[in-house]
């Protein structure tokens, strides 16, 4: 019963960590979107930055 559990458990660690990974990929994706976008189209005069910080 205990090696049924583990394998269970393993399985489940393992979907979990690949969802979570599958959703960092987008997020990741979504950041580089926003950042290029902001590259292009920032200001032409001033420093030439696009953000505050």
């Amino acid at each position: 019963m205990v090696p049924l559990l583990l394998v269970l458990l393993l399985a489940l660690i393992l979907f979990g960590a690949g969802f979570a990974l599958k959703i960092l990929w987008w997020v990741a994706l979504v950041v580089l979107v926003l950042w290029v976008i902001g590259f292009v189209a920032r200001p032409k005069g001033g420093s030439g930055r696009w953000y505050r910080w």
